[in-house]
């Protein structure tokens, strides 16, 4: 066993490294499923049915003969089987014993039409940084494609000469790209991770002249690729299924264009002021309490017709252009609708059309105060979109649930801002085989014989309880520097856990800490009342505690509990920005009561 040394000049401290040793409960279920210490294929097929509820088919003799093949335990196998060594091992794999479905598969009925999923949408997809002054580059629609995400935004503007298009934020100092440079990488790569549909929802500001260009850098660059309805409505929108491979454009009606150039989307001075702690800095900000929030919100007075259009931008600033450039319009397979009026014109359900209507996110919370069941009703046959409001000029984001719990499909997020809002939109979607397309409960599109539906403030009976067994972790060791988390001494590591949901299955809880341990062991059960678990996700994160300063980053992951695998689990976390460590994950046992 190795030693470590912590500390400097003349203070010095030696701490052993230490080895992953097998929790006793997994000690005790090799003694159970093993002979003379051997854990044979048929002790190994029963295990997996009984503990792990796997189906036993072939599948599992084949995992058996490859657990004994790899090197992972190699001089720990026996010909007749394994050893405690080697079943630990095999439990402890993230890549052949995941809390997910593996390989991804798509599982979901995807024939229904596209209002009746929710879809992993991007905002302002082509910014690298923050809302004010970070460049515009194809590369973060790239990031965001192979993360499968499916709805992309380009905001296009006239250059400065007014005779070619960009895509950049307008009214900011922000870098523009060309159109075409992202428009040639949306084809190369809108299908690496996923063959549904990707929507192209364009935010634009521009002349008859530009728009006729749009349109024929867009026909040229999809060619077959795109989707063209035929129709100027639809009475219904299209399956995922039927429209594999293909890219829709979206967008409102070209009516009019702003002249103006100079408009400015500018933070008051206290959000342009407001501090982060490190901790922030670290994990970004707890995920709203959005019980709490409603419960607020329904003191303020908001007047129905409150609303200005997505660049924050009021209406009469804007000088109407009656010509519209025919090629242009005919492009528009997904059509969005101004908002006019009030929330009760917004989400008035046309039923010989569908379209798609886009609200801020504060906007979203006002709606649902009062008029909660009729965004759900919309949202039946209708797409909605929701994006953040102007003040999160640091490409943070909000809680995506305040729309998925009300049927949103289009929860539109900062893809290059990190933090918890994000970690649970990379979550959901891991969900369907992480294809960017999940549909919907049948709760949020069914209307009841009384006309009514779906009340997520409303407290439903208890469906089922997730009940879950932390036992230990490791991986930091391999994955960040020996004094990154300390220079006196090996790290001291906590587990935050608990449900991110509709307002009355949402919790966290933590487990004690761990000191002076690079694999430490919690064996701490937590169980998790859920009322409905169509909606929630279990989040994980690791903390390292930190007596003189706010807690460090240790890892994260968000998982779908619809999707969750029974039984013993080696649950991988992720960075900051979602990726997934190489080394880092948690041995948990997960069980529905």
């Amino acid at each position: 066993m190795s030693k470590e040394r912590y500390g400097c000049c003349c203070f010095w401290r030696k701490f052993k490294l230490g080895v992953a040793e097998a929790p006793l409960e997994i000690k005790q279920l090799f003694e159970k499923y093993s002979d003379d210490g051997i854990m044979s294929l048929h002790h190994f097929q029963r295990f997996m049915k009984e503990v792990q509820r796997e189906v036993a088919d072939a599948s599992i003799e084949t995992v058996f003969f490859n657990i004994k093949n790899q090197n992972i335990t190699k001089h720990v196998t026996q010909n007749k089987g394994l050893n405690l060594e080697g079943f630990f091992r095999y439990l402890f794999d993230g890549h052949i014993n995941p809390p997910l479905p593996s390989p991804p598969k798509v599982h979901h009925n995807m024939r229904a039409p596209l209002s009746h999923y929710f879809i992993y949408t991007g905002h302002n997809s082509y910014l690298t940084g923050n809302q004010l002054s970070s460049d515009s580059s194809d590369v973060p629609i790239i990031d965001a494609l192979h993360r499968g995400v499916r709805v992309i935004e380009l905001d296009l503007w006239p250059n400065s000469t007014k005779d070619e298009v960009h895509v950049v934020h307008g009214g900011t100092l922000t870098n523009p790209v060309e159109l075409i440079k992202c428009l040639r990488s949306i084809k190369q790569h809108a299908f690496a991770t996923s063959e549904y549909p990707v929507i192209l929802t364009l935010e634009d500001h521009l002349t008859p002249v530009l728009q006729a260009k749009v349109a024929k850098m867009v026909t040229e660059t999809f060619g077959d690729m795109l989707f063209i309805s035929g129709s100027e409505s639809l009475a219904e929108f299209p399956s995922p299924e039927l429209l594999k491979r293909k890219i829709i454009i979206s967008t409102k009606p070209p009516k009019e264009y702003l002249e103006s150039n100079n408009l400015e989307v500018v933070p008051t001075a206290d959000e342009h002021k407001q501090k982060k702690s490190s901790e922030e800095k670290a994990w970004g900000t707890e995920v709203s309490d959005i019980g709490r929030k409603m419960e607020v919100l329904k003191e303020i007075e908001v007047e129905d017709g409150e609303a200005l259009n997505e660049e924050g931008v009021q209406n009469e600033r804007s000088s109407l252009k009656h010509y519209i450039d025919p090629e242009y319009k005919h492009l528009i397979a997904i059509r969005a609708r101004k908002r006019k009026g009030g929330i009760n014109d917004w989400l008035h359900d046309d039923p010989n059309k569908v379209t798609r209507i886009s609200l801020r996110e504060q906007n979203l919370e006002s709606a649902v105060i009062d008029h909660g069941a009729d965004v759900i009703r919309f949202t039946r046959r209708n797409l909605l979109r929701i994006f953040p409001k102007g003040s999160r000029v640091d490409s943070s984001n909000y809680n995506p649930f305040i729309g998925w719990m009300y049927g949103a499909q289009m929860v539109a997020f900062n893809m290059q801002g990190h933090g918890r809002s994000l970690w649970l939109m990379q979550g959901f979607f891991r969900a369907n085989g992480g294809c960017g397309y999940v549909k919907k409960p049948d709760f949020l599109l069914k209307i009841g014989p009384s006309n009514e539906v779906f009340d997520p403030k409303r407290t439903y009976p208890v469906k089922r309880t997730l009940k879950l067994k932390i036992y230990m972790g490791e991986g930091w060791h391999q994955d960040f520097d020996e004094t990154h988390f300390d220079i006196y001494s090996p790290p001291d590591f906590y587990v935050k856990v608990g449900i991110a949901g509709v307002p009355n299955d949402s919790v966290m809880r933590k487990t004690k800490t761990i000191q002076d341990k690079w694999i430490p062991t919690w064996n701490e059960e937590f169980e998790f009342p859920l009322t409905v678990p169509e909606l929630a996700l279990l989040r994980i994160e690791v903390h390292e505690y930190d007596l003189s300063d706010n807690d460090d980053f240790a890892g994260q992951t968000c998982l779908p509990v619809a999707e969750l695998k029974t039984g013993i689990r080696a649950v991988p976390l992720h960075n900051q920005k979602g990726d997934e460590y190489k080394s880092v994950k948690l041995l948990i046992r997960f069980q529905f009561i």
